[in-house]
This record gives C-alpha cells, structure tokens and sequence, in this order.
C-alpha cells in the first residue's frame, strides 16, 4: 500500500535476484556439506565450518491443540540448536514458528541469530507475549543475499500467494544451492533458480480446515472423501512439475510430517488423508533423473558425496539401527492445560468480552452474519457457554438473524482454544487448521476478507483486558 491507500507496484531488480553476484560450483570435500533432517521442516545443515537450522519444531503442539509431530527428534536435538551459527524461520505459522521448542533453546542461547524476511505481517509479532527471550532477531529484506563468511550467503523469497506472511530460502555454499520452498504455494512468483544442488519443500497436504471440518450441503463425507484424494493428486502432480522444470540434482520431500493424534480429533486424523512422500518420488522419477531423499529422524545426507557419485553408499547416512522413527506418545496434558485455564478468564465474566474484542478486531462493513457458538470437545453446545451473533455489515450483535439477505456461517469452536485465542488477541489459524471448529456456511461461499482478516489481520498488539475488567468493575455489569 502507497502512502494514499493505493496500490503501488514493485518489480524486483534484477528479475532473478539470485544471478546477482554469480558464482560458479567448486568442488566440495566429503563431509564439507552435510544436511541432518530433525523433524517435520526442521533441517541442520552444516555448511563448512557454520551450521543453520531451518524452522525448528522438535516439541510440543501447533495450531493450538490440532497439530502433532509425526516423527521422535533425535535425542540431540536441543544440542544441535545449541550449536547453530544461524536459525531461519520461514514464516510465523506454529509448525515452523514453535514458542515451546524456541523457549527450551532461549534457555541456554539467548542470542542465537534468527533471520526472517520481511513480511507484512511480522513473523515474531508474538515474540513479546510468548515469554521467550530471544535478543538477536533480524528482518532481512526479500532477494538480497546475506553474507554469513567468504563461501556462505543467503537469500530469503517472498511467497507469491502470500506474500503478507509466507516465505522460502535459498542458501548458497561455494556456489552450490540449497533451495527450500517451505510452504509457499508459488514462491518468488514461480520463478525460482534451476539445477540448484538440492531442493526440499512440502508434499503432503491437509494443513487446512477444508473440507474435514464443513458439515451441510454437499459436504458428505463422500464428497469430502473425493475432493480430499482429488486435491492430494494435484499437490502432487504439480510439485512433480516442478521438480521436472527445475531439474535439481537432488529433492528431499519434507515438512508434512505432523499427525492429529488426540484421541478427540481421531474424526480429523482418519479423514485427512494426506500424501505419502514416496508417491511424489515415484512421479519425480518416471519423469527425470532427478535423485530423491526421503529423510528419517537422524538421517544425514553428504552433498559432496552425492554430487559427484549419487550411489555412493556412504551419500546418505540413515539413522542408527533400532532408532525410534515415529512417535507413539504425546505430552498432551501441559499444553492443554494451559488452553483450558483460559476458560475460567474472569474476562468471560460478563458478555460484553463479545463487543470488546470484535471491536478490537477491527472488521466492519461486509455483509455477513456469524453465529460463534462455545462447544465442548465434541462441538456440542458448552454448559453455560456463549451462544452469539456478530453482524459485521454494522458490527453490531442482534439477538437474531436480520431480515436483509445477507451471508451467514455458523462458527462452533472447542472452549479452550475459542477463550485462549480471544484472551491473547491470537489469530484464529488456530482455529481453522487447528481443526477446533465446525462451519456451515449459507450460502456455500469461502469469504477470503473475512477469514483473510482474522487469520492474518488482526491487530499485532491484543486487546486491553485490564482496561475492560476496570470498566467493568466502574459500571457494576451483572455477572453471568
């Protein structure tokens, strides 16, 4: 946006920002380059004498309460953070921006350098609230290398679908390229560089709501059934593509390795049918010769030994015999507890929390009605819950629908996680591909502004709930 609430137009120079400054391969020694995959989008690279870890999720949940990792970190996990010269994280969603692994890590360091791009919406928005110190933050800007020493720099892309919060890497050792798309759906535009040494990106799918949580119409679970297969198919085909049109010595699969394993969201987990990463190796391979890694917990992969012979056996070093690859136990109990002591928030006292914090929201002239209703865990109706309507044509709250015609979505939310989010001025990702609610929507229409705004939107600092409980403590308002 231009200074006149207009749109102003950028174009990037040069085109490919990372053909500034070539420089041509050399040659690397075995064990100069080696890549350790952690968990889920969580890589340890070693470049030389430097080390970078990409998005470190190792423990606990994302999106809330929704999201578990699917694989056991290697039990030196925390120690390889330790060790890091540097952390990329590629954008603020949970799963890569992990406060509970974060915490553990500013613990010991502090001051451990984390580059982010600079994103409309900040990565770190919630740094301040989330009680993690961590004092050497820096917001690089999109396609400009940062030089880390003589052979080591990198570059951080903007996402083109989403470019407010999404981002991807290029690191460039001695002239080879590491690219890791993440999660952009179309990073830098789609123009990314060719013949890059090794590329990873997501493949799985299912990091949304849609459709497992939509109920009515024509969401039968037939319907869900074909629309999720059909979609897994296209996620594949066109990474697939991609990997044909880039040509890149090696791909890795990675960053779709989550399981939505509490008992209650067993509905979300059998339904979410997401891809299996060998089923995208499978299409790479019929269609080049590009090599595909499909990591384990511990794996190491040597990219001097791959380049120069990539059937060499000592290319990739999977983890120790008996190594534990796939979780069987979560430690559920801290982190819901810490979503359920929000439900007895005294702010939730008395109803006008509902203006309040719609009002600090901040979204207003579009015509649609919702209906949030407060459920347990099985989206029933919460004993002595909210039950309520938001028009946010006028942002006013009417006992019942008005007559206007007018889009309508019924909003059930689990009471933790609706009160912990409301509480902490969070955004409601949580919600949407935590899998914490159920919609139906009337009539059957995705309204990206209003889902736009509170999932990416909201304001960065939450609302003021001190300010409200003295105005309602000076007003006397009833309890509930």
């Amino acid at each position: 946006m231009d200074g006149d609430n207009g749109l102003l137009l950028l174009e990037l120079n040069p085109p490919n920002p990372w053909d500034s400054d070539p420089r041509s391969p050399e040659e690397l020694a075995f064990g100069e380059v080696q890549i350790t995959y952690l968990t889920h989008a969580c890589m340890d690279l070693k470049l030389g004498d430097k080390r970078m870890v990409f998005d470190p999720w190792l423990i606990g949940p994302a999106f809330a309460r929704g999201w578990w990792l699917l694989h056991e970190p290697p039990p030196d996990w925390l120690e390889r953070l330790c060790k890091a010269d540097l952390i990329y994280i590629s954008h603020m969603h949970s799963d890569h921006l992990s406060y509970p692994t974060l915490k553990k890590l500013s613990e010991r360091r502090t001051d451990i350098p984390i580059y982010v791009g600079d994103t409309e919406r900040p990565v770190f928005w919630n740094l301040d609230q989330s009680g993690v110190q961590l004092t050497n933050i820096n917001v690089v800007p999109f396609g400009v290398w940062q030089q880390v020493d003589k052979n080591l720099r990198f570059m951080i892309l903007m996402d083109g679908v989403h470019p407010e919060m999404d981002t991807c890497i290029i690191v460039e050792y001695k002239g080879h390229k590491i690219m890791n798309t993440v999660d952009c759906t179309r990073p830098n535009g789609g123009r990314l560089p060719e013949k890059a040494a090794l590329m990873m990106s997501d493949f799985a799918g299912g990091a949304s709501g849609f459709p497992m949580t939509f109920s009515g119409g024509k969401f039968t679970e037939e319907w869900k059934a074909q629309f999720i297969k059909s979609e897994r198919r296209k996620l594949l085909n066109y990474k697939a593509q991609l990997v044909k049109d880039l040509q890149p010595r090696i791909y890795c699969p990675f960053a779709g390795y989550f399981v939505e394993s509490h008992p209650s969201d067993k509905y979300i987990k059998d339904t979410n049918i997401k891809n299996d990463p060998s089923q995208l190796n499978n299409l790479i391979k019929k269609n080049s010769d590009v090599v595909t890694w499909t990591p384990r917990p511990g794996a190491t992969l040597d990219l001097g030994r791959m380049l120069k012979d990539p059937a060499d056996s000592k290319g990739i070093v999977e983890p120790p015999e008996g190594t534990k690859i796939y979780k069987d136990s979560w430690d559920f109990e801290p982190y819901l507890n810490t979503l359920k002591a929000a439900v007895g928030d005294k702010i939730f006292l008395n109803s006008s929390w509902i203006r309040e914090y719609f009002t600090w929201a901040g979204f207003k002239d579009y015509n649609l009605v919702i209906r949030m209703i407060e459920t347990d865990e099985d989206f029933k109706p919460f004993p002595g819950g909210y039950d309520y309507l938001v028009d946010f044509l006028d942002l006013s709250f009417p006992n019942e629908r008005p007559s206007r015609e007018h889009a309508y979505e019924e909003i059930r939310s689990r009471v933790d996680v609706i009160r912990y989010v409301v509480k902490n001025g969070l955004l409601w990702d949580d919600l949407y591909i935590g899998f914490q609610t159920r919609l139906q929507r009337d009539p059957d229409i995705y309204h990206h502004l209003f889902w736009n705004h509170f999932q990416i939107k909201l304001p960065l600092t939450p609302p003021n709930w001190g300010s409200f409980l003295m105005h309602c403590a000076s007003e006397a308002l009833p309890n509930r």
